[in-house]
């Protein structure tokens, strides 16, 4: 196909729904479903990305930075892969991308990085201890995640067939392979296996077993779970130790890093030898990774300027950061009036 403007940001033919009525179908299913569907991507990366600067972020400024990146990061990325009209990752480049690797977790993985330098450390980073408050709900929030996950990856096949049903048995085997595996590192390093580690790992492989969802197989499940625990450990633990930003929720170190494994293991584990769907016609795995390279690398370029634009724009016109008292008394309290716990 000939490459044009739609091929990234697409048109406004379908501008507030225009053409949707209750008898349009996507795949198999309602188009009014898809719509809802696609709802649940477009509000979880931005929440993904407060992760990253979680507790030191003016309410206003993370409205107007969220707003802005998601029309002018989210939404283009979302089209160049997802669109089927043109779209520049699936149709003109051949990328795999099942559920969002780029879209959801690279994307919004950059974004964190970004936002957690631009914003700066949260106070007594370093110095004090910034621990979970609560083991329980890290756990809890995390098996939402890990069950609410199967709609997200076995769901973007848009219908109930074999391959949504390899896409959730796939995304199972993932998981429970990176949650042992980080596990097991903790265990062999710090002598201690963490709940809030296996919560972690188990993160880490639905997101890297995300773009593979489709066409992976469960060898390749075990593959891109492993890999993906091992490298976002070290990205979670060395690699933010040593350049010393402050991604509370570890935002890039498992959806970024965990998002760029997955992206680039999809191109392997989709062959048939890995017990995958097979790689489309005339197709090299060397050409497949290829591919998710390119799709990659330009993911993490787009959502960085786009990033570091919104946030340079959003400081000088609301400032990204409270006072100090503010942000010591909690953001809680001091922006919205109201406090997680009523202490007698």
């Amino acid at each position: 196909g000939t490459f044009n403007l739609n091929s990234l940001v697409g048109g406004l033919g379908g501008m507030f729904l225009s053409g949707l009525t209750a008898e349009s179908v996507a795949g198999t299913i309602p188009e009014t479903v898809f719509v809802m569907f696609q709802m649940t991507f477009a509000i979880i990366t931005p929440a993904l990305i407060v992760g990253a600067f979680a507790e030191r972020m003016k309410f206003t400024a993370m409205m107007m930075f969220v707003v802005l990146w998601f029309t002018f990061s989210y939404l283009p990325i979302c089209h160049m892969a997802w669109s089927g009209d043109g779209s520049l990752f699936g149709d003109l480049w051949g990328v795999l991308d099942f559920a969002g690797g780029t879209v959801v977790h690279i994307n919004a993985g950059i974004a964190g990085l970004v936002a957690c330098i631009m914003v700066g450390k949260r106070l007594g980073y370093g110095a004090e201890n910034l621990a979970p408050h609560s083991v329980p709900l890290t756990v809890v929030g995390a098996s939402m995640l890990w069950v609410g996950w199967f709609g997200f990856n076995a769901g973007s096949e848009l219908a109930a067939d074999g391959v949504a049903g390899m896409a959730m048995l796939v995304t199972q085997i993932a998981t429970a392979t990176a949650a042992a595996t980080w596990m097991f590192i903790e265990w062999v390093f710090r002598a201690k296996p963490t709940a809030v580690g296996i919560a972690t790992g188990a993160v880490a492989g639905l997101v890297a077993i995300t773009p593979a969802s489709g066409t992976a197989g469960p060898m390749g499940a075990i593959l891109i779970g492993f890999t993906a625990s091992s490298v976002c450990y070290l990205a979670a633990t060395s690699l933010k130790a040593k350049f010393g930003y402050d991604d509370s929720l570890d935002v890039f170190g498992v959806h970024g890093v965990g998002g760029i494994i997955g992206a680039l293991l999809t191109g392997v584990c989709a062959s048939s030898a890995l017990g995958g769907a097979g790689l489309p016609e005339g197709v090299s795995m060397a050409g497949q990774v290829f591919a998710q390279f390119k799709s990659v690398a330009l993911t993490i370029v787009w959502s960085g300027v786009v990033s570091t634009v919104t946030l340079f724009v959003t400081d000088k016109v609301i400032g990204l950061r409270p006072t100090e008292e503010v942000e010591t008394l909690g953001l809680d309290l001091t922006e919205h009036g109201e406090e997680g716990y009523h202490l007698a």
